[in-house]
């Protein structure tokens, strides 16, 4: 929401002043959509009797929650990919109803996003080594959309081009060469 320019004995406040506002407003919102994620997670740690350190980030305008636990097994129950994509899911729930706004936040838990990130980059290249091989295309398997941005951005770091196609649960990310 843009607020009105505070008035300034006269002037008119700039579009780059209201730009300025309009992106710190937008930060803020994703700070509080953090926040709110992040004492949602706390909960849920309590509850389970669970301990971990909690980290919000801001990148690209999206909220990044990360839980780390040194030493904590129990958090490795968590930490798996289903697991995770579950525990985001309702997270992001839980932010919409106290914000009243879809979120977009990403949740990694015990380093899974990382892991999952290596085990993407691993499914790359050997569709990579297929078109090397000379197939005119490789497909991935289906994923979400966060993933198949994962792979865009890896594909396009490999020197390759990609395209996600199909629909709902059978979208994927077909890779060929430029």
């Amino acid at each position: 929401m843009v607020e009105p320019a505070a008035e300034n004995d006269g002037a008119v406040a700039s579009s780059n002043d209201q730009e300025a506002r309009v992106a710190s407003d937008d930060t803020a919102d994703v700070l509080d959509e953090g926040d709110i994620a992040a004492d949602y997670i706390e909960e849920l740690l309590d509850i389970c009797d669970f301990d971990g350190d909690i980290d919000i980030e801001v990148r690209g305008g999206r909220s990044y929650i990360s839980v780390d636990s040194s030493g904590e097994q129990k958090l490795r129950v968590l930490s798996k990919p289903d697991t995770v994509n579950a525990l985001q899911e309702l997270t992001r729930i839980a932010v919409q109803t106290k914000t009243g706004e879809f979120s977009r936040l990403i949740l990694d838990i015990g380093g899974s996003r990382a892991t999952r990130e290596t085990e993407l980059g691993r499914l790359v290249d050997v569709a990579v080594a297929k078109l090397e091989d000379g197939a005119t295309s490789a497909s991935l398997p289906p994923m979400s959309s966060y993933e198949r941005k994962l792979v865009h951005d890896i594909v396009a770091a490999r020197g390759f081009t990609s395209e996600s196609e199909g629909e709902g649960r059978d979208r994927h990310t077909v890779i060929t060469r430029p």
